[in-house]
């Protein structure tokens, strides 16, 4: 399992790497999670600079693409050369979106009129682009889903284990992250919340 992780200028951190960190984790079953950016590097939205993994090409051919977050999301929603390379195809790909990667879901619409999730800053934008906003950190529909909350990251990697291998392998990927002593918890959780779509 190829995955793309849309990471564009001005990134949240926790979207693009706690997401790309636990799906890395199936690195044994032939998984890789890989940095996939328009330029060579990109800047979070607190300054770190990384270079990408994968150019933003690779979206098209990855099994699973994950659209990550960022304080520039409206400039690049409404950025139509660089949408028009985004091309993405829910028939054979997991496609997931985190925050405000939700309303670049919907510009590329893929959402439809499809109810989703997002953080509270980006939801008035995901309203305006003609969604429902749920008050729910995840939900899924066939094979897209979004997440709300920097922390919901970590339900699109278990939804997009659980999709592409199994269950069992999500919640030992979420056994390895989860805090010491409480572990057991973290699991439940995840599970409570992605099983529904499955």
């Amino acid at each position: 399992m190829q995955i793309a992780v849309l990471t564009f200028d001005g990134f949240n951190e926790l979207d693009s790497f706690v997401a790309a960190a636990i799906l890395n984790r199936l690195k044994a079953k032939g998984w890789a999670a890989h940095i996939t950016s328009p330029s060579h590097e990109v800047t979070s939205m607190n300054g770190v600079t990384i270079q990408r993994q994968k150019p933003l090409e690779f979206a098209t051919e990855a099994d699973a693409v994950i659209i990550g977050s960022g304080i520039k999301t409206r400039e690049i929603a409404e950025d139509q050369e660089l949408i028009s390379k985004i091309a993405l195809d829910p028939s054979r790909q997991l496609i997931g979106a985190q925050c405000s990667g939700t309303l670049l879901l919907a510009k590329l619409g893929l959402i439809g009129s499809l109810p989703a999730c997002t953080d509270l800053t980006t939801k008035p934008w995901v309203i305006e682009a003609g969604v429902e906003v749920l008050d729910a950190p995840f939900v899924a529909h066939g094979n897209i889903a979004t997440a709300g909350g920097c922390l919901a990251s970590q339900y699109l990697a278990t939804w997009i284990i659980a999709r592409g291998a199994s269950m069992k392998d999500a919640e030992e990927a979420m056994h390895y992250v989860a805090p010491v002593g409480e572990k057991q918890i973290y699991i439940e959780q995840a599970r409570s919340v992605v099983a529904p779509f499955l």
